[in-house]
């Protein structure tokens, strides 16, 4: 199964890594817009071709599977090319630019009847497939609500970012709540079902920066603060803080409450741990049998990728939608949630999804 990759970065440390543990797929080439990381990424992992064209690309091999790590502008003009050129595709979170995006990317991959999914690897986490099995089994009774938190300081110094960090460019579709919200939304959806209600913001706490390099002044316009409460149609509340900005890294913590239980897990440890009402805490962790995969890079964002490209290219072998993970289709709801929380932070205002314009 010939294999091309657009985006070098997060394919060298977990897309490459985990299709050498996937039968069959073979990467034929790979495109950034840096024919260096292109070529550095290629090199490290045998891949005969690279380019800093990724139309020339698609225009000169023939693709099976091509998986997009690229900035969130450039997902749904890449997501279309390759359909067009015939490949099933694998893109990376968000979703898009916007939900109007997202339902042209969905639209044009179920009209060619290609395979997509959204790289919310989280999905493949023991972890947090262990919590989906505990709140669908009825473990912790009727889900109440839930609280997560994410909060750093990697960008909390004016210098962290350089100059054209397209990660703190609104226009390219950089900031947290894309980065990390949109993972946060896709597991709560997972877990709880669909969203009703939204409220919430993003915001950008430190807008005056300087690169660390030059020493040149520049403007950060994507969030790097973000946060929203979610009612979901079961009537569960969810509460999410996301911020990039803090003096201390506290890290990533999720705690949920439900009428007959309480689950908490952190990042930091991976510590899975459950209490139903009335007793103690219980270890309840699950391990990642893939984290000891040769060559599989450390951290759950990596490792979950193995179990991932698995299924994906398992559902393209064999001609089906994938049994697992997140497709398009939860990529346009998720990408609806994430629109509202930004129409809810411009109008102050409680915002429904489905008021989220759509029309492809």
């Amino acid at each position: 199964m010939n294999v091309g990759i657009i985006g070098a970065s997060f394919a060298k440390a977990a897309f490459l890594p985990a299709l050498r543990h996937v039968e069959g797929a073979n990467v034929v080439a790979l495109a950034s817009a840096r024919l260096e990381s292109a070529r550095s990424a290629a090199d490290a992992f045998e891949v005969p071709h690279a380019y800093d064209d990724w139309e020339k690309m698609l225009a000169s091999h023939s693709f099976d599977l091509v998986c997009i790590a690229t900035p969130t502008v450039l997902h749904e003009p890449q997501t279309l090319a390759a359909i067009q050129a015939g490949a099933h595709v694998l893109c990376e979170k968000p979703t898009a630019m916007n939900a109007v995006e997202a339902a042209r990317m969905l639209e044009a991959a179920e009209s060619a009847e290609r395979v997509h999914m959204i790289d919310h690897e989280l999905r493949f986490n023991p972890n947090r497939m262990r919590i989906a099995e505990l709140i669908h089994g009825g473990e912790l009774g009727e889900i109440r609500h839930i609280d997560i938190s994410n909060v750093g300081k990697s960008w909390a110094d004016p210098a962290s970012r350089p100059r054209g960090d397209w990660w703190s460019s609104a226009k390219k579709g950089g900031g947290r709540l894309g980065a990390n919200g949109s993972h946060q939304v896709d597991l709560l959806r997972w877990w709880l079902g669909e969203v009703a209600w939204v409220t919430g913001a993003a915001q950008v706490m430190v807008p005056d920066r300087v690169d660390p390099d030059t020493g040149e002044p520049w403007t950060a316009t994507a969030d790097d603060v973000a946060f929203f409460t979610l009612e979901m149609l079961s009537g569960a509340v969810a509460q999410v803080f996301m911020s990039g900005v803090a003096a201390h890294n506290m890290g990533n913590a999720t705690r949920i409450f439900g009428s007959g239980g309480s689950l908490t897990l952190s990042n930091d440890d991976e510590r899975l741990l459950f209490a139903r009402a009335g007793e103690d805490f219980q270890d309840v962790s699950v391990t990642d049998p893939n984290a000891d995969l040769p060559g599989v890079n450390a951290g759950i964002w990596n490792v979950s990728v193995v179990g991932l490209m698995q299924e994906l290219i398992s559902a393209i072998r064999e001609g089906r939608h994938p049994a697992r993970g997140a497709t398009f289709a939860d990529g346009l709801a998720n990408q609806r949630v994430l629109d509202a929380v930004r129409m809810s932070g411009s109008e102050r205002r409680w915002v429904r999804p489905g008021e989220v314009p759509t029309d492809v």
